[in-house]
């Protein structure tokens, strides 16, 4: 999966979806995921739903003739016109504090004392009352099969409306066997559904038990990997096996990188370049590639907030993105090894496909700020085949691969070898 995220509120109303799913397309994603679009609550929020089954009023187009659901509709078709596939959201651990919902069915939800619960979570040491939402019962509510009847319908209603994926929002809130029933049921008709775990924050043993519930992918870590300590190769290979996952340089809820790195347009290429051959999946930000440093808002973010910049890596991300389409080494969780190398400020890298004889090594410039020296003898003995190499890097691509090979990386810049068929 290589997903471009069209951030709703920046991309303004249904109607005015058409330019970014082009440009997405143009760059050679294969997926769109759209925030959610739902009616939100009184708070305004994006994951604060209301009403699953009306939409956000932002969004719709009030001078069309299409009726709201029509327009999402429209702009779901102009996506698979330019061979974009679609996901969505789905929020359903918790619903908005002030829907119809708790009043209706006060007993979909977990409860103390008589009264509706508010999640939480613990953010450094302290205790973060999220008091805009409610927090659904999946274990010990009165009704688990009305609520579990209700979460079925909501689903159905966003593949009728056209999605064909989700990402399950903070999915380990949600217990595994629900998940399992419900991917179960949903791909007995609709086996190309695809079902995407939310799973950062959560500890190893629940990122495991939500992917044996039938995922597709996880998100992995690999955005905030420093290039030298050993966790992100023990977090891969804990579900490798099981589930693909997908790497992000940025988010909507991570800071973005322009701004964490002070503007180092090197620092994007890097961190996209190697989001995206590290795991089978990658997704972007809408903004991304023109250096935005603003993160989008769920509440206030507007179309208006739209930046202007002289970054344009819209070439480059396209280059990344046919690179990983055309070799098998980059579209599944194969295995992978960081190789010794002599210069400490440059990660060797190499991966062999499972479900092919592909292997590919990458040469990647951890220094954001400076050229760093590789030299090997042989790279070929790198490689467990042995094969030839040939050079596919996207900036600075080779005609021949020298033996013995020196090469000066350029800051945050990687060679990408792959072995000839």
């Amino acid at each position: 999966m290589i997903i471009y995220n069209l951030f709703p509120l920046l991309a303004g109303r249904f109607t005015q979806w058409t330019p970014h799913l082009e440009r997405a397309a143009d760059m050679e994603f294969d997926w769109i995921f759209v925030n959610p679009i739902q009616k939100p609550g009184k708070s305004g929020s994006l994951y604060s739903i209301a009403d699953y089954f009306d939409y956000h009023p932002r969004l719709i187009d009030r001078s069309a003739s299409e009726t709201a659901a029509d327009q999402v509709k429209a702009a779901l078709r102009t996506a698979r016109k330019l061979d974009l596939r679609v996901m969505t959201d789905l929020v359903v651990n918790h619903s908005a504090f002030d829907s119809a919902l708790t009043k209706q069915h006060p007993e979909w939800y977990v409860q103390k004392q008589g009264r509706i619960e508010h999640p939480f979570c613990i953010e450094d040491g302290q205790k973060v009352v999220w008091h805009d939402l409610a927090r659904f019962d999946y274990e010990h509510g009165r009704d688990p099969e009305g609520l579990y009847a209700y979460l079925a319908r909501v689903v159905r209603h966003l593949l009728e409306l056209g999605f064909e994926g989700f990402r399950c929002d903070a999915a380990y809130q949600v217990p595994t066997p629900i998940w399992r029933r419900l991917i179960t049921e949903v791909k007995a008709d609709h086996p190309d559904a695809c079902f995407v775990a939310e799973t950062l924050g959560c500890t190893p043993d629940e990122t495991r038990d939500t992917a044996a519930a039938g995922f597709d992918y996880v998100f992995n870590s690999s955005k905030y990997w420093n290039f030298h300590d050993h966790w992100l190769m023990e977090q891969y290979n804990l579900v490798r096996e099981q589930v693909g996952s997908i790497g992000f340089p940025e988010s909507h809820d991570t800071p973005r990188l322009m701004e964490e790195t002070h503007g180092n347009v090197d620092a994007l290429q890097q961190r996209y370049l190697f989001s995206a051959l590290f795991s089978a999946g990658v997704m972007t930000l809408m903004g991304f590639e023109f250096g935005f440093r603003n993160k989008p808002h769920v509440v206030h973010t507007e179309p208006d907030d739209w930046e202007e910049t002289d970054v344009d890596l819209r070439k480059f991300i396209r280059k990344v993105n046919r690179l990983k389409s055309a070799h098998q080494v980059f579209n599944e969780e194969a295995p992978t090894h960081l190789l010794h190398c002599d210069n400490s400020q440059v990660l060797l890298m190499w991966k062999g496909a499972t479900g092919s004889r592909d292997e590919a090594l990458v040469i990647l410039n951890k220094d954001i700020h400076g050229r760093q020296d590789f030299w090997a003898q042989d790279l070929r003995s790198y490689v467990q085949s042995g094969a030839k190499l040939r050079c596919e890097s996207p900036q600075n691509p080779m005609d021949h691969v020298a033996q013995p090979f020196h090469y000066q990386l350029r800051p945050g810049e990687a060679v990408v070898l792959v072995t000839e068929r």
